[in-house]
């Protein structure tokens, strides 16, 4: 795909060097651009709604680093917060005062977590969340839905979004296949089949794990009395539901999913936001529940970085500029967006569907809004693909596949809605 105009002389140059590193040059896989058939990026900074490549070259930027960014790039108080900690040393090895008040925040936003623990990643979080809903319950199976990534854990590899569907990979090799056993898969936003599986499978299912809006095969959101139904469900067989909020926490409202839904799972998954940009992960839920973990209980979880200073400093300056108005602020932002966008394509003779749940939004190149994974991998990927490059073009970044979400953040404003909206109006005519 031509992207004439763009220099690359010093990506390039970095793009080679990371080759000779790195598999496919990249640290993770959907960097590497190839279902979008461009050249990858190498960003080197960011600021506000924008980031800028290594030779400079400037995009209203809606990768926003896969989630966290809900403040934009290198927001003042953050990196003040940051600062200051560092200065304070890095792991120190005992409790530090920030994790205490970051679990505060978190908890007091979050009535269903009594309890949590920190973690270094969302698949950190999520493997301790499982084993310790298996440690509970005494059950081995899991069940997750078609096109849920939550996190490259090998039991939840099996039909997962994110870069395993951007790769078109069914799963994973290097996963037993008495491990992919212990997972059911089903269609999401079907009850049905969850009825079907409780019955099928009755005292034998430890834990459901969803994500209450799918977001890892584009952004799909449940359609009515589906997570109720798994509510009910798993508290009638004595299965744990477990909610993976790495990327609805504090994204689609300061309760998350939970609270838009109104939905209290027994455990909870959390990542990105709540680091502010640093790595992190946390799990919890029940006081009953997460006193089972070591050294209280039996569950064995450990992490010689988790709770890390800089990432808890991050994470509590993040939150406290999570203010109410400012989701209004971003709700608002975010449904101009889709509304321009939709208009762009019908102005072009393009039909697509535009998918959004809160901050959270995809372009479908297919005539209807998907309802689970099934047809949302049905879509017109070369199209997206054609589309990706017609934006980068002209200065916007998309995520570089037709999987994963467009993350808005509060510090996209009218001038970046605008343009992106102009730039759409363009790439749909070709």
């Amino acid at each position: 795909m031509s992207l004439a105009g763009i220099s690359r002389v010093r990506t390039d140059r970095l793009v080679e060097r990371a080759e000779r590193l790195f598999p496919g040059g990249v640290n993770s896989p959907v960097r590497a651009f190839r279902s979008v058939g461009c050249p990858p990026i190498v960003l080197e900074r960011g600021a506000g709604p924008y980031v800028w490549d290594a030779d400079g070259h400037r995009y209203v930027d809606y990768i926003g680093a896969w989630g966290p960014a809900i403040l934009g790039h290198s927001d003042a108080s953050v990196v003040e917060a940051v600062t200051r900690a560092a200065a304070n040393g890095f792991a120190l090895g005992a409790t530090h005062p920030l994790e205490i008040e970051l679990g505060d925040a978190i908890r007091a936003a979050m009535p269903s977590i009594a309890r949590l623990r920190f973690t270094s990643s969302g698949t950190e979080a999520v493997m301790s969340a499982i084993r310790l809903a298996r440690g509970a319950t005494g059950r081995d199976l899991i069940v997750k839905f078609a096109g849920g990534y939550h996190g490259h854990i090998d039991g939840l590899l099996v039909e997962a979004g994110s870069g395993v569907a951007t790769l078109g990979l069914p799963g994973s090799a290097g996963v037993p296949e008495a491990t992919a056993a212990q997972t059911i898969v089903l269609p999401y936003n079907d009850p049905s089949s969850v009825t079907l599986a409780f019955a099928e499978f009755a005292g034998r299912i430890a834990a459901v794990i969803v994500e209450p809006v799918a977001a890892n095969v584009g952004v799909i959101a449940p359609l009515p009395d589906f997570l109720e139904h798994l509510r009910e469900t798993t508290r009638a067989d004595g299965a744990l539901l477990i909610f993976d909020e790495v990327i609805t926490g504090f994204r689609l409202g300061p309760g998350g999913a939970q609270a838009k839904f109104g939905i209290r799972p027994d455990l909870t998954t959390l990542g990105k936001i709540i680091g502010g940009g640093m790595p992190i992960g946390a799990y919890g839920g029940r006081a009953d529940l997460m006193e089972l973990v070591a050294p209280l209980g039996p569950v064995y979880q450990a992490g010689t970085l988790s709770g890390h200073p800089l990432s808890m400093a991050a994470g509590i300056a993040t939150l406290a500029a999570l203010m109410p108005e400012r989701y209004v602020g971003l709700e608002d932002a975010s449904d101009r967006l889709a509304s321009g966008l939709r208009d762009a394509a019908a102005s072009a003779g393009r039909m697509i569907a535009v998918t959004r749940a809160g901050s959270l939004l995809t372009v479908f190149f297919r005539p209807t809004p998907p309802v689970d994974a099934a047809e949302a991998l049905a879509s017109d990927r070369d199209a997206y693909a054609q589309f990706f490059g017609a934006m980068l073009a002209r200065d916007i970044l998309l995520p570089p596949s037709q999987f994963e979400a467009w993350f808005i953040s509060m510090s996209h404003g009218p001038d970046e809605l605008a343009a992106t909206v102009a730039a759409a109006r363009e790439a749909f005519r070709e």
